[in-house]
C-alpha cells in the first residue's frame, strides 16, 4: 500500500480489523480502506459518519460484508476492487484440481512420514476431460484457456456469454451441472447466484464430480454440499473460502476452544482441500489490488466516480460488479 500511494495520501495503517471498538481509530479521517474480514455492518458505519467519514474503498471483489444501505443513508460513497490478477487467481484455480487429482497433500504428508506406498494414490488425465466454468469474467477466461490448453472440452455459462471467446461452448446451467466432470466457479455474489450450488444442482450432477471454488463461500449451500459429498455425488472438492468464514478466516484460530462443525467435518474429508481466500495471493496480485485501492481514492479526492469500482448505495447499488 505504501509502495502504491507514493505519499500521495496520509494513511494511517492498523493492524486491528475493524470493529465498534477499533472505529476510533478513523478519528480526523475523510475514507477508510477495509477488506472482507472487517465489520462495516450498519452500527459501524453509524458510528464512522458520526466520526466524519465520507468515504469507503474495499480490498476486495465482495461487498457483501458493507451495509451499503446504511451507507447511503449517511452519504458513505463506497468501491470495491472490480477484478484483479485473474492470472493468480486462475493458476491457483487449477493448481487446486490438479492436486486433488494427484492427491498432491496426502502423498506429501505420507513422504514425510516415509510411507512412499503409492498405490492409493491414483488420478486420472485431464486431457479429454469435460471442464464447466461458471462465469467468463476475466478469471473465468483465463482458467478456460489453461484447461483448453490441457486438451480438455470447456463448456462455460454466463448471463453474458463474451462474444469473442473460440473454443469454449455456450451452454445453460443445467447443461453445466450435467456434462461436466469438472465444475469451477468464477462468478461475484448477487442475489441470483447465493446458493448456486445446493441440493437441486448437486442432483443433476454426475457422480464424483470435482467442484472447485474460488470466489465467495455463499455461493455454496453447505448443508447440501456436506451431504454430497457424504453420498459420494461430490468426489473431489477444493474451496478458497468458506460460507461461515467471517471472523474466522486471516487469524489463528487453533486455540478455539469451539470449532465450526461443518468446517471440521469438511477438513477432516480426504478429498477435500479448503484455503483461507488465498487465491489471489502473489507478489503481482497484492501490488494490484494495493494499486487499485489507491487508484479508488484518488478519483474519490478528485471528485470523480470510480467506474465499475463504485459500488454506491444510491443510483449504483443495483449495477452488476464484475468478477
Amino acid at each position: 500500500m505504501v509502495r502504491a500511494n507514493q505519499k500521495q495520501h496520509d494513511i494511517t495503517l492498523i493492524s486491528n480489523p475493524l470493529s465498534l471498538e477499533t472505529a476510533l481509530y478513523a478519528k480526523g479521517k475523510d475514507a477508510i480502506v477495509v477488506s472482507t474480514n472487517d465489520d462495516v455492518s450498519a452500527e459501524v458505519i453509524h458510528k464512522l459518519a458520526d466520526l466524519g467519514i465520507k468515504y469507503i474503498t474495499t480490498r476486495s471483489v465482495a461487498v457483501d460484508h458493507i451495509d451499503r444501505e446504511t451507507a447511503g443513508s449517511r452519504n458513505i460513497k463506497l468501491a470495491n476492487v472490480p477484478s484483479f490478477s485473474a492470472e493468480a487467481v486462475a493458476e491457483y484455480s487449477v493448481l487446486l484440481a490438479l492436486s486433488l487429482n494427484r492427491k498432491i497433500i496426502p502423498t506429501v504428508n505420507n513422504s514425510r512420514e516415509f510411507d512412499f506406498r503409492v498405490d492409493q494414490h491414483v488420478g486420472f488425465n485431464f486431457s479429454g476431460r469435460t471442464v464447466g466454468i461458471i462465469g467468463l469474467g476475466n478469471i473465468g477466461q483465463a482458467v478456460a484457456a489453461i484447461y483448453k490448453a490441457m486438451g480438455c472440452r470447456v463448456i462455460g455459462h454466463d448471463i453474458k456469454f463474451p462474444a469473442h471467446l473460440h473454443g469454449i461452448e455456450e451452454k445453460d446451467l443445467n447443461e453445466i451441472f450435467e456434462e461436466s466432470d469438472l465444475i469451477s466457479l468464477h462468478l461475484p455474489l448477487s442475489d441470483s447466484s447465493r446458493h448456486i450450488i445446493n441440493q437441486q444442482s448437486l442432483s443433476k450432477m454426475k457422480k464424483g464430480v470435482m467442484l472447485i471454488n474460488t470466489c465467495s463461500g455463499k455461493l455454496i449451500n453447505t448443508n447440501d454440499l456436506l451431504r454430497a459429498l457424504r453420498n459420494g455425488k461430490i468426489g473431489y472438492l477444493a474451496l478458497d473460502g468458506y460460507e461461515f468464514e467471517r471472523g474466522l478466516f486471516f487469524e489463528d484460530r487453533r486455540k478455539d476452544g469451539v470449532k465450526d462443525p461443518m468446517l471440521e467435518e469438511l477438513l477432516s474429508l480426504p478429498n477435500v482441500i479448503i484455503s483461507p481466500h488465498q487465491a489471489f495471493l502473489t507478489k503481482e496480485g497484492l501490488q494490484e489490488v494495493a494499486n487499485l485501492t489507491i487508484k479508488n481514492l484518488d478519483n474519490w479526492q478528485a471528485g470523480k466516480c470510480s467506474g465499475k469500482a463504485c459500488v454506491c448505495a444510491d443510483s449504483c447499488q443495483k449495477a452488476s460488479l464484475n468478477a
